[in-house]
């Protein structure tokens, strides 16, 4: 019908029975062309003639009109140049007869797109369908639910079928990974720019959380500029970037303000601040399938036009990079360190590669070290020697890039003679010239602004063969004093430029802080040649116990990862991305409300033995918690199990009735049960002899480890963590 209308345009045009087949051609082509072009429903071109009549010309859709013609070839005749009804039919014809074709073929081509559009998809219907059963959908199991094929695969895969969306436009969509997400999201990615919704810019439909609006955004990734900037610097970044665009680009018909409203949360905020422009819909008032795909199409010529602009721009860098000498000194954050894999695939990979390496750990402690490490940079590895403590630093790091050969892994034997600074930082000799210590060395070499995106590791061994508090009392106190700074976590300085009188040692030493990408590990043995740890040592690290160890456990056999062909992670995995908790409490107050109220009914316990934890304790197990569910790492008690057992409970000593009834008011939350006090006061033997306990408790961990500290209690009068 497409082809008749083209004919009879053209005749009715010229007022001849023949047309020029060239002019037939145009007309053909401009009448599918205007249709996709509005949005409307058109055929799709044959496979080999195109991916979309916009991208075609008159001279390669001769196998197009190939077919109409020779299904109208009794009525039609056609010469090289020329085509038109047969001379004794056209001569037959009333002279009326052309109008009432055009007439008749438009209203059979019209009736043909609306047959098609009735049995098609229908973006509106599938747009509600998800606005209106989303809430309720969340109760019911995440797991083969409809709502996730109709998110995931049935509206991309339609989406993919409008002749604007080219080969380069990824689609996805989501509705969570393990739990419903508040903010369920269908997103339209140029493979060139981004193919993750973690960075970059790209379209998405965001639905909001109380399901009311739906918003068709042009935005910006926020995970991993988040990450690796902090928010206070993100936010500064996304404003900077959505300024830029709007310049760029006219978007016109689009609304560019910061008014979305997604959630009360703060992941909405985030949205709010890295939004360019949007179409919001409201439920009740759902523009139908027309207007939904001209407002699509809209927003992806503007996005189009945006990637093109950075592919130019990129080439052009490219080109003047590679006319200059490479920058060793180019600061890190102008180049996108962004680790290819999530989290929790990193983790796995850590954990296989230390597995091959012929060293096995009992589950979930590599989730733990990292989980430790992120929370705050500084963990202490205790337990029996030989239990590979040092071992464990070691391989971990080298997962990560970390080795001895480049620098990025320094083992620092303490020595038992160690009692101030110096011995780590570095001093000053007879003729006022500094020598740094070991540790200043690698502060100083990570740093620099090349090394800035790759993690420095630090494995003090033996650490407690010196009192800590005397050699490390400069470093436990500027770890509480970080802040961001451009983008970076910066403390107040380990080593003061006023101190050094030599001019070259001031640039190179001077003012020299904790760089955000250092982490310290110290193994200890608790026995009678080591020192005790303060509370002030105990308050800044997470203590892992090496205590328990499975002898019958035997190396995997499988292909080890080497250097040549590794990609490891830039710094971003192991830093934090949380200095204060206003800065997530939005993001996670549930979470941090939960944790918070376990921690204070844990604190009326301790305070009578006066062990109570602070703000720090409190901040640093609420961080720990959170980023194991933004990681998905850990269930929810054993994160909070190895909080109890790293955070809690090193801090308890003593030989009285009052530590005992404490660990025994302690034990109730570790099994989640009442047990006979009174009892237990004068003989709490059943609970270390008897097996009962430990596997039904809900933080089975904390409950072996303090049915071991009333054993020693009971039995030698005098109870600690440290006592193996």
């Amino acid at each position: 019908m497409v082809f008749i209308l083209a004919l009879l345009t053209e005749m009715q045009a010229t007022g001849q029975r023949e047309a020029s087949l060239k002019h037939i051609k145009q007309r053909f082509l401009s009448l599918l062309q205007e249709r996709e072009s509005n949005g409307l429903l058109v055929d799709q071109p044959p496979e080999k003639a195109g991916t979309n009549w916009g991208s075609m010309n008159t001279t390669n859709i001769q196998s197009v009109i190939s077919t109409p013609i020779a299904a109208l070839s009794t009525i039609l005749e056609q010469t090289s140049d020329t085509i038109g009804f047969k001379k004794a039919l056209y001569d037959s014809w009333p002279q009326d007869v052309l109008t009432y074709l055009y007439d008749y073929a438009h209203a059979e081509l019209e009736s043909y797109y609306q047959q098609q559009s009735q049995n098609s998809f229908s973006l509106k219907e599938a747009l509600s369908d998800v606005l209106t059963t989303y809430l309720m959908a969340k109760r019911e199991p995440l797991a083969g639910h409809r709502l996730g094929s109709l998110m995931r695969q049935a509206i991309p895969a339609e989406l993919k079928k409008l002749p604007f969306i080219h080969a380069d436009l990824k689609i996805q969509g989501s509705i969570g990974q393990g739990n419903w997400a508040t903010i369920p999201w269908i997103a339209i990615m140029d493979k060139r720019l981004t193919e993750t919704t973690r960075q970059g810019e790209y379209l998405v439909y965001l639905f909001a959380e109380d399901m009311k609006s739906l918003y068709l955004t042009f935005m910006q990734g926020v995970t991993i500029p988040v990450e690796t900037k902090g928010r206070p610097a993100a936010y500064q970044y996304f404003k900077e970037k959505v300024q830029e665009i709007r310049e760029l680009l006219p978007l016109d018909g689009m609304t560019k303000d910061d008014a979305i409203f997604l959630t009360t949360g703060g992941l909405g905020q985030d949205y709010q601040v890295s939004t360019v422009a949007y179409y919001r819909y409201d439920v009740d008032h759902l523009p139908d399938d027309e207007q939904l795909i001209a407002d699509l199409r809209n927003a992806v010529t503007n996005y189009n036009e945006y990637v093109n602009h950075v592919l130019h721009f990129r080439d052009e860098h490219q080109e003047s990079v590679n006319d200059q000498n490479d920058d060793q000194e180019q600061e890190w954050e102008d180049q996108p360190f962004v680790d290819p894999l999530t989290v929790s695939e990193r983790v796995a990979k850590i954990k296989n590669f230390i597995a091959n390496k012929g060293f096995m750990y009992p589950d979930h402690w590599i989730e733990n070290f990292y989980l430790s490490l992120k929370a705050k940079p500084f963990v202490i590895l205790a337990g029996v020697s030989g239990t590979g403590k040092t071992k464990l630093v070691k391989l971990f790091a080298e997962a990560v890039g970390a080795t001895a050969q480049n620098g990025q892994f320094t083992l620092i034997p303490v020595r038992p003679d160690w009692s101030d600074p110096s011995d780590l930082l570095g001093y000053k000799d007879l003729s006022g010239a500094f020598r740094p210590g070991k540790l200043t060395e690698v502060l100083v070499e990570a740093s620099k602004p090349r090394n800035q995106h790759k993690p420095y590791f630090i494995c003090l061994d033996e650490m407690n063969l010196a009192r800590v508090e005397h050699y490390f009392s400069d470093f436990l106190s500027v770890l509480e004093t970080k802040e961001w700074r451009d983008s970076r976590i910066v403390t107040t300085p380990l080593i003061h430029q006023d101190s050094l009188q030599h001019e070259s040692d001031k640039q190179v030493f001077g003012d020299l802080y904790l760089p955000d990408n250092v982490y310290i590990v110290g193994t200890v043995n608790m026995d009678e040649t080591t020192h005790p740890f303060s509370k002030k040592v105990l308050d800044r690290a997470n203590t892992i116990e090496f205590n328990y160890i499975h002898l019958g456990q035997y190396p995997s056999i499988g292909e080890v990862q080497t250097t040549e062909d590794a990609v490891y992670p830039p710094n971003s995995l192991l830093r934090s991305d949380y200095l204060q908790l206003v800065d997530v409490y939005q993001d996670y107050k549930l979470l941090t409300e939960e944790t918070t109220e376990l921690l204070v009914k844990i604190n009326g316990i301790l305070e009578q033995i006066h062990s109570h934890v602070g703000f720090r304790i409190r901040d640093a197990v609420c961080f720990y918690m959170i980023y194991n569910e933004r990681f998905n790492l850990l269930g929810k008690d054993a994160a909070f199990d190895m909080q109890l057992l790293q955070k809690i409970l090193p801090r308890i000593q003593g030989s009285n009735l009052s530590v005992k009834t404490a660990l025994l008011q302690l034990m109730q939350i570790a099994l989640n049960r009442n047990i006979p006090l009174a009892e237990y006061r004068e003989d709490a033997s059943k609970l270390y002899t008897s097996q009962e306990f430990v596997p039904s408790a809900k933080y089975p961990q904390s409950a072996r480890k303090i049915a071991f500290m009333l054993r020693r209690l009971e039995e030698d009068g005098f109870t600690s963590y440290w006592l193996s």
